[in-house]
């Protein structure tokens, strides 16, 4: 019986697993309608599915792959892409991100991925129920040891956001460098991949 208990936990830890990194597989079904968050959540999702692809197979060698000596790694990109994700679904959260915390321990490749796309399949979720007026309650707050500072949403677009999508396509372009080409079956323009 015991064991039977253990199996099912398993696989059900499996299952809540699986769903939150392929949730990004494809890209969600389009909402009912167009409205500011609907349309701040289609981004977020275009975010997740090129994150997705860009950093799934990826390998050691990979990750350590940089393009001159004064560049970040592809694991260097990985982590920042993470801390923006952070700023995106704290922000969606009406929380402040705290930089004078520091992450309790330190996360495999696997996990910081796992993390990244749990962060922004969150936001699209929150931002998909959002009306207009509460994108303007979704402020970014920063802590710092230079004190508090606040934006309003519209930053989120074209800051942490862009940011993060501008830095999947660094990490897809250093893994071709390396050796590991993007899927050539992925369609960004779908949100899938090609029949």
């Amino acid at each position: 019986m015991k064991f039977l208990l253990f199996f099912f936990s398993l696989i059900s830890f499996s299952a809540i697993a699986q769903d939150s990194t392929d949730y990004y597989y494809k890209i969600p079904e389009y909402p009912d309608n167009y409205n500011a968050g609907t349309v701040a959540a289609r981004v977020v999702d275009g975010l997740g599915f090129r994150y997705y692809w860009g950093t799934v197979g990826l390998r050691s060698e990979d990750l350590d792959y940089k393009p001159s000596p004064e560049a970040r790694t592809a694991a260097e990109t990985i982590d920042h892409i993470y801390g923006l994700t952070n700023i995106l679904v704290n922000s969606t959260r009406k929380i402040p991100t705290d930089f004078t915390k520091v992450e309790e321990k330190e996360m495999t490749f696997e996990e910081k991925r796992a993390k990244t796309l749990q962060n922004v399949k969150e936001a699209s979720e929150i931002l998909k129920q959002s009306t207009a007026e509460d994108l303007e309650s979704y402020k970014i707050i920063f802590i710092s040891s230079r004190g508090q500072s606040e934006y309003p949403f519209w930053n989120q677009l074209n800051g942490p956001l862009a940011d993060a999508i501008w830095h999947v396509g660094q990490v897809v372009s250093m893994r071709r460098s390396s050796g590991n080409p993007f899927n050539s079956n992925v369609s960004v323009l779908r949100g899938r991949l090609k029949d």
